[in-house]
Parts: structure tokens; C-alpha cells; sequence
């Protein structure tokens, strides 16, 4: 059974036991573990498949990774489940994310709490009735290392779907009345902010009983610009990977 969980572990992240950390960063985009890696000592790109790129360093002596996962709950989960058979067992991402209150505004971050399950991958880990909650340590570290950064995090629920374009056109969808009306509902009830992969992460890492927490740059908000309101556009991820960074130092130097 174990030689068969580490077949697996090598389909899609090429990887096998000894190529990463406890530790790892979890950005969607590829092109982004180049740039998080830089923040490591001794980084070592050790794989490149499909969506999975992966870099290998260390922070305060201790072995860290970078795993992209793709967009998405699917491939978002293949990485997770993966990473953990050969040995992770904490995990941020470090994404971006559109607001949705209309306190958030482009440029700001947030750390998600939960996450709404508007999804398909979570379904097939847990009955819908089950949160999608982040870990405690990790959420705390990243709030308080937002704050170090001078960046008061909005704190609370993300939402989280499969359809990009089911969220910024749902009008012109088949079920244009369930994203519209779902979508009002988690206004009302608080969502800070709406992205594709939390929801999936944390179901699974509840399930593989391991630490997941997420850190977002919100790049703009569309109920800010339906409101009237000032509505600026920022993709510049830097301070959303140096939050992760300084949390994954803030938990290094709690478990020594």
C-alpha cells in the first residue's frame, strides 16, 4: 500500500519522498514559484510537471517548498493529497482573489478563516454540512505577520467556486438564478472575498489531518465598482508572499 501511495504521489507532481519540506507554498500560477523561491536559501527547482512546479529551499535551516497547484479545486487537491504522501504536512497559499465587502478594496489582503464550498472537489471529500475551516497556528501566524507588514488583513470567509467567469457574468448563464441569488446570500452573510482553490484546501487537509491557512491580494472589487465607488486594480503579489514567508518563520520558530 505504501509503495502504491508513492506511485501515485510521482503521476502528476513528479516528485517523490526527500524532494520537499514539511513547509510548503501553495501560489496557482506556475510562473509565481520562481519568485516566492527567491525568498529561500539554496533554492533548487526539483520538479516541472503539468501545472506542478516545485522549488526546494530552506528558511532558518529548515526545508521549504513551493508547489503551484493550477486554478482550480481539482488540481489544487492532486497537489495537497500528493505533497502529504511524501511528507508535507503544512501549507499556505498564496493566491489572489477578487473582494466582495465593500470594505475591501484592490491592493489589501486577506486571510481566510473559511471558505463557502460553492464548489465541486470538496463535495467528494466530505458531506456539504462539513466547514471548510483554516488552521488555527497557521492563520495566526499570517495575520500576524500581515500586520508586521502594515497591512491590517481582513479576517473572515472567502467564497469559493469552480466557474470564473459563473462569478463576473452570471447573467449570461443557464443558472443564472442560483449564481445570482447564492451570490447576495454570501454578501449578506459576510464574505470578504471570492477565489477557487480555499475551500477545496481545507476540506482536504481536515480530512489528511494536516495545517492549511490562506493569505490573497485582492486585485480589485466588482460590488465596490457596481456601487460607485473608487475601485483599483492591483496585481502585485510581492506583499502576499512575503506575509507567507514570515508566517512560515513565525510557525519554524514556534516549534522550536
Amino acid at each position: 500500500m505504501v509503495k502504491e501511495l508513492l506511485c501515485m504521489a510521482e503521476m502528476h507532481i513528479g516528485l517523490e519522498k526527500g524532494d520537499v519540506g514539511r513547509f510548503v507554498l501553495m501560489p496557482g500560477d506556475p510562473k509565481r514559484c520562481a519568485k516566492i523561491a527567491a525568498y529561500l536559501d539554496d533554492a533548487q527547482l526539483v520538479g516541472d510537471f503539468r501545472e506542478y512546479v516545485t522549488y526546494t529551499g530552506y528558511l532558518d535551516g529548515v526545508k521549504v517548498s513551493v508547489t503551484s497547484t493550477g486554478i482550480g479545486g481539482p488540481s489544487a487537491a492532486i497537489a495537497m493529497e500528493e505533497l502529504v504522501h511524501i511528507g508535507a504536512d503544512t501549507f499556505i497559499r498564496v493566491g489572489t482573489c477578487g473582494g466582495m465587502a465593500l470594505d475591501v478594496v484592490g491592493g489589501d489582503v486577506i486571510v481566510a478563516t473559511g471558505a463557502v464550498r460553492m464548489e465541486g472537489t470538496s463535495k467528494e471529500y466530505a458531506p456539504i454540512e462539513f466547514p471548510a475551516v483554516a488552521d488555527f497556528a497557521v492563520t495566526t501566524a499570517l495575520v500576524n505577520a500581515s500586520k508586521a507588514h502594515g497591512k491590517a488583513p481582513h479576517v473572515g470567509v472567502v467564497e469559493c467556486k469552480d466557474s470564473f467567469y459563473g462569478q463576473h457574468q452570471p447573467s449570461t448563464k443557464p443558472v443564472s438564478y442560483e449564481l445570482e441569488n447564492k451570490w447576495q446570500a454570501w454578501l449578506a452573510l459576510g464574505c470578504v472575498g471570492s477565489e477557487m482553490e480555499s475551500a477545496a484546501l481545507f476540506t482536504i487537509a481536515s480530512y489528511l489531518k494536516v495545517r492549511c491557512g490562506t493569505v490573497l491580494l485582492v486585485v480589485a472589487n466588482q460590488e465596490r465598482a457596481q456601487a460607485g465607488l473608487p475601485n483599483p486594480v492591483d496585481e502585485n503579489v510581492e506583499v502576499a508572499i512575503e506575509i507567507a514567508i514570515d508566517a512560515v518563520r513565525q510557525l519554524i520558530r514556534e516549534e522550536k
